[in-house]
């Protein structure tokens, strides 16, 4: 691990982490399409892996602007959502818990890039990197929508009417 020494270098590092965050997540959203029994859900974890690969499209850019490899560590806290994510399928019958299971483990995927991306855009406004802080508010803002439906998907039935007395007991 190299020693950062300045906002820039922290910019560059963050950079360098969301995109491996991104790839593990291109990885993994196949596995959770596979795994959702609610069709609302499936389409969704479709949906959101075609907006992922172009959220590594956006960074891909980014890089190329700055000049920078996008060569880095692996993002320890997307590998460990993706781990603990797959654990948990695992031990789960598939239908509504499972659905259940993969709702929480999204929105805590959809959390981390959240935040991850808004304090990476911040780091680029105050940088005057202008055209990277509007690529990284438009994937802030649609890692925004996709907790949002994932969200949605969970208060509007899987939660409240979805999961059957046998699933709940």
């Amino acid at each position: 691990m190299t020693t950062i020494n300045n906002l820039e270098e922290l910019y560059y590092d963050q950079l360098r982490d969301l995109y491996s965050a991104e790839i593990q997540l291109v990885a993994a959203l196949p596995d959770m399409v596979a795994n959702a029994s609610n069709d609302e859900l499936r389409e969704a974890f479709a949906t959101h892996l075609v907006d992922t690969k172009g959220h590594v499209f956006r960074l891909e850019q980014i890089f190329t602007n700055h000049g920078i490899s996008r060569d880095g560590e692996e993002c320890d806290a997307m590998r460990g959502l993706i781990k603990e994510a797959k654990k948990h399928i695992a031990c789960t019958t598939r239908g509504e818990v499972r659905d259940a299971v993969l709702i929480a483990s999204a929105n805590r995927v959809e959390h981390y890039e959240i935040a991850a991306y808004g304090a990476t855009k911040a780091f680029a406004e105050v940088l005057g990197f202008d055209k990277s802080a509007a690529l990284l508010d438009k994937t802030l803002q649609e890692e925004g929508h996709a907790d949002q439906v994932i969200t949605k998907i969970a208060t509007g039935g899987i939660f409240t009417t979805g999961i059957n007395a046998a699933a709940v007991h």
